[in-house]
C-alpha cells in the first residue's frame, strides 16, 4: 500500500511576512491520518483552524490567502509547495500571524524543516485525484493570453512558460518542465526564489505590501539586471520558481494530484481557478489509492530522506 505520510516530531521556525513585515512564529506538527495540512492561528483568543481547500482560497492577489470566516493565513504557497514536493499528507501548521514567514524566498528552508522533523508513513492509502479528461482556463487574448491546465497522466509532470520581455529574465530559460518521477524537487525546484522588480517593489510598499521584502528573500531587479550581489541559484530561476509556486497552488484542492500540469503566464489566481474548473466537473477526475506500491507511478514511494 502507498501510504499518507506525516512529520515524525515537530520542527519550528522564526521569521518575518513577505508582505506585512511582521514577526512570525511557525511550528509544524504530525497529524493523524485523512487530516489533511491544517493552518492554526494560534495568536487569536481562541485559536482557528483553517482546512487547506480550493474553496479556502479568499485572495490570489500577490500571493495565496487562506480564510475561515474573518480569519486568514497569506502567503501559503511556498510552504504547501514542499509539503506537495516531499509527498506530505497530514500537518498542523501552528502560526502567530496572519502570514506564512518568507524564510529565504524559496521552498528550500521548508524542505529543510520538513526533512529535520523526519517524514514518516501511516497506517492509511494515500489518495490521489486521477485526471480522466482535460480540463483548461485561459484569460486574455493575442500575447497577452494565459492559460492554465491539467491533462491525464500517470504521474505529477508540470511545464511552465513565462514572458516578462526584461533583459535579465529573457538571458535565462523561459520554459521548464519538472517530472515528480524523475527529477529531484529539493535539488531541481526548491531553491528557486520569489521575484520582483524595484519598480513594482516601491509601488507596493507605498500601499503597505512587501514590507517584509529584500535582497535576502527575493530576486531584485532594476530595468536591466539582478541586483543580488551572489547572482541566481538556478540558470533558470525564474521560471522554476512559477513551477514552485504552481505546484503549493495545486496542492491546495487537498490531495495530490496524478496529472500533467501545463501553463503559459499563469499565476495564483489562474491556478486557483483551474482547481475550481476541475472540481466543477466531476466527471474529469476520480480519487484513487494503490494497494500495490509497483502499480504507483515511479518514484512516488519512496520517502524524501531525513535531513
Amino acid at each position: 500500500m502507498l501510504q499518507q505520510r506525516t512529520l515524525k516530531t515537530l520542527t519550528r521556525a522564526v521569521g518575518v511576512g513577505l508582505h506585512s513585515g511582521q514577526r512570525v512564529e511557525l511550528t509544524l506538527r504530525p497529524a493523524q491520518p485523512d487530516t489533511g495540512i491544517v493552518f492554526r492561528r494560534v495568536d487569536l483568543p481562541e485559536p482557528v483552524d483553517i482546512m487547506v481547500s480550493a474553496a479556502a482560497v479568499s485572495d490570489t492577489r500577490l500571493a495565496s490567502t487562506l480564510s475561515h470566516g474573518n480569519v486568514k493565513v497569506h502567503t501559503v504557497e511556498h510552504l504547501m509547495s514542499a509539503c506537495a514536493g516531499l509527498g506530505v499528507d497530514n500537518l498542523y501548521v501552528d502560526i502567530t500571524a496572519e502570514e506564512v514567514p518568507i524564510l529565504d524566498g524559496s521552498a528550500a528552508s521548508f524542505v529543510f524543516l520538513l526533512q529535520s522533523a523526519g517524514i514518516v508513513l501511516q497506517n492509511a492509502p494515500r489518495r490521489f485525484i486521477r485526471l480522466l479528461a482535460p480540463v483548461e482556463v485561459r484569460e486574455g487574448l493575442g500575447a497577452a493570453e494565459k492559460w492554465a491546465r491539467l491533462e491525464p497522466f500517470h504521474g505529477y509532470r508540470l511545464s511552465f512558460e513565462i514572458d516578462f520581455s526584461h533583459p535579465a529574465v529573457d538571458a535565462t530559460g523561459q520554459r521548464v518542465v519538472f517530472d515528480m518521477s524523475t527529477d529531484s524537487y529539493s535539488r531541481d525546484i526548491a531553491r528557486a526564489r520569489t521575484f520582483g522588480f524595484t519598480k513594482d517593489v516601491e509601488m507596493m510598499r507605498a500601499n503597505g505590501l512587501a514590507l517584509g521584502g529584500g535582497l535576502d528573500n527575493a530576486i531584485v531587479m532594476d530595468d536591466y539586471k539582478v541586483l543580488n550581489a551572489e547572482g541566481l541559484r538556478y540558470d533558470d530561476e525564474f521560471v522554476k520558481h512559477k513551477i514552485l509556486d504552481a505546484m503549493g497552488d495545486l496542492y491546495l484542492v487537498g490531495k495530490p494530484l496524478l496529472a500533467s500540469y501545463s501553463a503559459r503566464r499563469s499565476g495564483h489566481a489562474l491556478n486557483n481557478r483551474l482547481l475550481h474548473e476541475l472540481l466543477r466537473r466531476p466527471e474529469a477526475w476520480d480519487v484513487v489509492s494503490f494497494d500495490d506500491e509497483k502499480r504507483a507511478p515511479s518514484g512516488f514511494a519512496q520517502l524524501a530522506r531525513a535531513w
